[in-house]
């Protein structure tokens, strides 16, 4: 098993396995108990990676991806019976907290320029509005931790893109895309819980997560400094 945790590849394709399975459980068998075997293991299989893999130097970076997948686990646990208020309630925070340790972890305190970052703060916030606005009437009481949660989305987005000229490349694209993956995700998520069905939803959200997490976790993984101590997180 280690040999596995070991190699990118074989994790690779046993994570996509995984995520196969998950998605055809929920297509075709009940949410209890199916879905709470099925699940879980895709971020277990990246908490125990990391573990493995991770060249943090630095214990304090370590423990914020620790603390953000327990509290992405604990999140998917609860959201699968989404219907149930307190179930869902939950685990908003649950990812809420998950992206805030996230983006601590994703923090440096290297330059960068604030003019680059206009324009893309700019599509990003037009696009939290489109959502807040589609959803307005439906969300309720859930209003208020709606927004608080999209807004930690536009945060540790931000702090992923401002890693641009700290690190390698891949990484910084790894990341990048993993969290924009997982923007449209929670997006989609969103619309489907207090708005309306899209098509082919079921398949698309958890797909789209999935890859999110991935991309986000083998960034942090396969991460290289384009200066020494450059990267330094809160």
């Amino acid at each position: 098993m280690l040999d596995i945790l070991r190699n990118e590849r074989k994790v690779s394709v046993l994570f996509f396995i995984i995520l196969t399975i998950d998605i055809l459980v929920k297509l075709n068998l009940d949410p209890f108990p199916y879905r709470y075997v099925s699940k879980p293991p895709l971020v277990i299989l990246l908490f125990l990676y990391y573990y493995y893999n991770n060249k943090e130097k630095r214990k304090r970076k370590k423990l914020w991806v620790y603390l953000a997948l327990c509290c992405f686990l604990l999140g998917d646990i609860f959201i699968i019976n989404h219907t149930n208020i307190m179930f869902l309630s939950i685990s908003l925070v649950l990812f809420a907290i998950a992206k805030v340790f996230l983006s601590l972890r994703l923090s440096h305190v290297s330059d960068f320029s604030v003019v680059r970052l206009i324009p893309f703060s700019i599509i990003l916030f037009a696009y939290t509005v489109f959502i807040i606005s589609l959803l307005f009437n439906s969300l309720g009481n859930f209003f208020v931790p709606a927004l608080i949660s999209f807004f930690i989305s536009l945060v540790l987005i931000q702090f992923a893109y401002l890693r641009r000229e700290v690190v390698d490349k891949f990484s910084y694209v790894s990341v990048f895309i993993g969290i924009i993956f997982y923007k449209f995700s929670e997006g989609m998520m969103a619309i489907k819980t207090f708005k309306m069905d899209l098509p082919m939803q079921d398949i698309l959200i958890m797909l789209l997560y999935g890859i999110s997490v991935y991309l986000i976790f083998f960034g942090i993984v396969k991460e290289e400094f384009k200066k020494k101590d450059d990267f330094i997180s809160f």
